[in-house]
């Protein structure tokens, strides 16, 4: 359990010792005065390698009599393989502080042994089965069907392939447009629609990390829209300021949470996550220096 100023998380699991594939309860508990905002973990569909989440509750929160927030989640935990598990720390952020729940072990059991000092025997005495002459002459007239139509169709492929009209290749017109400048423009769209008014959050915050991740893959390289929060902020971390990264990892943190565990955001929230998304790109975006150009033009003019 960690303690700092008002916050304290903790971790527990009703069992430590669990036969293989049988289930047991993982609780994470959050309390903090109301005036913190705390980001809770996102976890996938495993909580580490070889420990599956096979179910999990919403997160609970609750008002204690002396004011401050409890926040609760139930994971389901499972097993398949035989091994003493030390479960990691998980952990909780407020502003630029991270709070850690204390290490947990896990011992998962093979409830059965395989004797192997027994011999395998046959039932009875083998019996050769008779040739099946028709069968044996089927497959092959089969195989040789199969042979001649591979052929045909390579060589109809050729022929085609010869004849063809060469067709021009289909490029997207996004892609001949600034990568901040297509950003900017989903940015606004999303901006003017403010569909979190109508309840659609999940929506909302999926459309606005979309935007995000399509701008970090074209910008940086870092193709984000096939990699996870995780992944996508370990590759972002060495390419931008440090102030801009964690407001990055802050709302796609935020994101994750609404769309994996029902997070229910605030409007602050929501409209805070939109301006991150419009300060990542307006900080980070290639600026061409018009004045060199017009110099540039400028030079060329006179020589002439």
């Amino acid at each position: 359990m960690s303690l700092f100023l008002a916050i304290v998380v903790s971790a527990s699991i009703d069992s430590t010792m669990l036969m293989l594939g049988d289930q047991t309860a993982m609780h994470l508990e959050v309390t903090h005065d109301a005036s913190e905002q705390v980001v809770w973990p996102a976890l996938g569909e495993q909580l580490q390698d070889g420990i599956e989440i096979v179910d999990r509750s919403a997160v609970d929160t609750t008002t204690l009599p002396d004011g401050r927030v409890q926040l609760k989640q139930d994971l389901m935990l499972t097993s398949f393989k035989d091994s003493l598990f030390a479960i990691e720390p998980l952990y909780v952020t407020s502003g630029e502080d991270t709070f850690w729940t204390e290490p947990l072990a896990l011992n998962v059991i093979q409830p059965f042994e395989v004797d192997s000092a027994n011999a395998i025997t046959d039932i009875k005495d083998i019996e050769k089965a008779p040739i099946w002459w028709w069968g044996i002459i089927r497959w092959i007239l089969l195989a040789l069907a199969l042979v001649g139509a591979g052929v045909g169709a390579y060589y109809l492929w050729r022929w085609y392939e010869k004849n063809r009209k060469p067709e021009e290749e289909e490029i997207n017109p996004e892609l001949l447009r600034p990568a901040d400048e297509v950003a900017l423009e989903k940015l606004d769209e999303i901006k003017a629609q403010k569909i979190w008014k109508d309840g659609k959050v999940k929506e909302y915050q999926t459309d606005l990390t979309d935007v995000v991740r399509e701008y970090i893959g074209r910008r940086f390289e870092v193709h984000s829209t096939e990699k996870t929060s995780d992944e996508t902020l370990r590759e972002m971390k060495p390419l931008i300021e440090k102030d801009l990264y964690g407001r990055l990892s802050k709302m796609l943190q935020l994101a994750d949470l609404v769309k994996f565990a029902k997070w229910h955001t605030t409007p602050d929230e929501n409209e805070s996550a939109l301006t991150t998304a419009y300060d990542f790109v307006n900080e980070t975006k290639i600026v061409n220096d018009a004045n060199d150009e017009n110099d540039g033009n400028d030079v060329k003019e006179e020589e002439v």
